[in-house]
């Protein structure tokens, strides 16, 4: 997928609003997959991002996390760690299908399906220039801004 346009896509966010990638041309995108609302490493994940936004905006980028949670919970979520970027619920699990994050993952013993954490940059053309997958939390946010700020 790298090199490659990425297909446009709609999915209800938070704010009431409707999160289009197509509206963000002339915006690089960070578009970040965690696996559940208010988990210990989903809700560190979004607090690095939440610290280091002024820098993604000052890099002129748009930051979007995307579960497969209610917006119902992404507006409890972000309220609750104050996230000044938008989170998008991909309930149906497209958006994740098409980048290929949905995963079986050990959980208590248990074989589960869910999201492996992965990180996409798309460019200001929306053409996919990055991906992270298996993301270990410590640091990434910051990775990703030094990405975002060379492209």
């Amino acid at each position: 997928m790298i090199d490659q346009t990425v297909a446009d896509f709609s999915l209800p966010a938070t704010g009431g609003r409707t999160f289009t990638l197509s509206a963000c041309q002339g915006s690089p995108v960070v578009l970040y997959f965690y696996p559940k609302d208010s988990t210990p490493g989903c809700t560190t994940e979004a607090q690095q991002f939440r610290d280091l936004h002024p820098q993604f905006v000052k890099a002129g980028a748009i930051v979007v996390g995307v579960s497969r949670d209610s917006i119902r919970s992404h507006e409890n979520f972000k309220a609750r760690q104050d996230l000044p970027f938008d989170l998008l619920a991909d309930a149906d699990e497209v958006l994740s299908a098409s980048f290929s994050v949905i995963k079986m993952k050990s959980m208590y013993g248990k074989q589960v399906r869910g999201i492996e954490r992965s990180t996409f940059v798309i460019d200001r053309q929306g053409v996919l220039r990055r991906e992270w997958r298996g993301v270990k939390v410590a640091g990434h946010a910051q990775e990703v801004l030094d990405f975002v700020a060379q492209l």
